[in-house]
């Protein structure tokens, strides 16, 4: 039997990396596994010749620029234009160049804002999206839209799934861009070394929010992959949700950071409640497999190695 070769696209980046660990522990050939050779995907020119020479057989896209409430504010024109540029660019080319399978990763964003909890995929554009990151959602609708939009006219297996808010090794840690879980334990990091007896979080920290371990997400793509195809978007979540001021008290523990937290309720929440309901791949037979305490645990562990000084052994 042909074992697929497959094409990560944004395996540089935490998800994408997860899903090369993910594929290759189960025997499958997934290559562009640390970017290097990887094409620039704001360019059709490279990435086209890249599908060429390659020949792809699956393709499961995890690109594009994304980042936190404050990135959606400041840059919400760069974000519009990466993640528009990078998906057709990929999913225009997996279509002419012969690709047999194709996963699309889109964000819980794509969600209205007053969407039923548990979010449902039959949601989408039942009401407005969240304004906070509303540029984000919106180019991720779009790639979201031409995979369907190619399996409608020209019967490709291109699927969508949707992952809830995720964490893990590779995540953004900078203040610029990094989402709740990335900039929290590096904040907390930084307070706790420089002796800060207190620390201000955005928002009221009453929102709350699911998680998933990056490498359970993957998991997930990994096991919808393997036989599985269907029309639309479909969720992939925990189903576990905890408050931002729940998810800090615990991030506190872990850091070892004793300091007070002080919550700027002048600084917005974003979605008050987002949880995804995940039943249907629950039905499928998928499970997340760590525990969020341990994932949070082994993040803050892998940061911990980054942020270690590297010295030099001279032989």
């Amino acid at each position: 039997m042909h074992t697929p070769k497959i094409f990560v696209a944004g395996s540089a980046k935490s998800l994408g990396s997860a899903l090369v660990r993910s594929f290759s522990a189960r025997g499958y050939e997934a290559f562009a596994g640390l970017g290097a050779t990887e094409p620039s995907l704001r360019d059709q020119a490279a990435v086209d010749e890249f599908f060429e020479a390659e020949q792809p057989d699956w393709v499961v896209y995890a690109a594009g620029k994304a980042g936190g409430i404050g990135l959606n504010r400041r840059a919400p024109a760069d974000l519009i234009l990466d993640n528009l540029l990078c998906a057709t660019h990929v999913i225009h080319a997996a279509q002419r160049f012969g690709v047999k399978k194709l996963l699309y990763l889109a964000s819980s964003c794509v969600y209205p804002k007053d969407a039923a909890q548990p979010i449902r995929e039959d949601s989408l554009y039942g009401s407005p999206l969240e304004p906070t990151n509303l540029a984000y959602a919106v180019s991720k609708l779009a790639g979201l839209e031409l995979c369907r939009a190619m399996r409608q006219q020209h019967g490709l297996d291109f699927n969508i799934a949707v992952p809830t808010n995720y964490f893990g090794p590779g995540d953004d840690f900078s203040p610029e861009n990094s989402h709740v879980v990335g900039a929290l334990m590096a904040r907390m990091r930084e307070a706790k070394a420089r002796g800060h007896d207190s620390l201000s979080i955005w928002g009221t920290g009453r929102a709350r929010r699911e998680f998933l371990f990056v490498d359970d997400v993957a998991d997930a793509a990994v096991f919808l992959m393997q036989g599985h195809s269907w029309d639309g978007p479909l969720n992939i979540g925990s189903g576990m949700a905890v408050s931002i001021a729940e998810l800090a008290a615990m991030l506190q523990e872990i850091c070892g950071y004793s300091g007070q937290l002080h919550y700027d309720t002048s600084k917005p929440d974003g979605m008050p409640v987002k949880v995804l309901d995940s039943s249907r791949l629950a039905a499928l037979g998928w499970a997340p497999r760590v525990a969020f305490a341990e994932g949070l645990r082994r993040t803050y562990d892998w940061f911990l190695q980054q942020k270690e000084p590297k010295h030099e052994v001279s032989l």
